[in-house]
């Protein structure tokens, strides 16, 4: 039900949020690699950080992935910082939804998204149960030391064509707007 165009749409989208989104300095290296066995879900300390984009045609899961580790905890946080790593990353990763939502608000004016929430990485294995018509993985690693995840789980409620314009120069940093 989600055309091939469709795909490499909200797979490029991902990306470019995800490069401007998660790194803490415009400089910082950001690759992005995907996944073909998907996500390992099998470690334990591992958490997931979920966010929902919603529509009348799909609902898309926007899951970020990642380990409370020395090597994210010092590049997300500040050591004097009282902000823990979670909360930090609950934030960059509304950040990068956001603008994966602002960037989706061009094809589908219809959307709502979810505030963000943390799981154990155990629940991935149930993402099959939701039947997605489009489920990728990407392996992201900042300046060459810190390793996080995503997943895109699109489930279609009708079909889904559409094909986003790549070239478009990013107009907000995420911030939020007043009506």
């Amino acid at each position: 039900m989600i055309s091939s165009n469709a795909q490499a749409s909200i797979e490029g989208i991902l990306l470019r949020a995800a490069r401007s989104r998660l790194p803490r300095q415009p400089d910082d290296a950001c690759g992005i690699v995907p996944l073909a066995q998907g996500y390992d879900s099998a470690r334990p300390e591992a958490n997931v950080i979920i966010l929902t984009i919603s529509s009348i045609l799909f609902r898309l899961l926007l899951v970020f992935h990642f380990d409370d580790d020395a090597s994210t905890r010092e590049y997300f946080v500040k050591e004097a910082s009282e902000v823990s790593l979670q909360d930090a990353l609950l934030e960059i990763c509304n950040l990068c939804c956001g603008a994966v939502n602002q960037d989706l608000l061009r094809y589908f004016p219809d959307l709502g998204m979810s505030t963000p929430y943390v799981l154990s990485a155990r629940c991935l294995s149930h993402l099959e149960q939701l039947k997605p018509d489009y489920l990728s993985s990407y392996a992201i690693t900042i300046n060459e030391s810190v390793q996080l995840a995503a997943t895109v789980c699109v489930c279609a409620h009708a079909p889904i064509d559409f094909v986003a314009d790549m070239t478009a120069v990013e107009e907000s940093s995420g911030e939020l707007e007043l009506f």
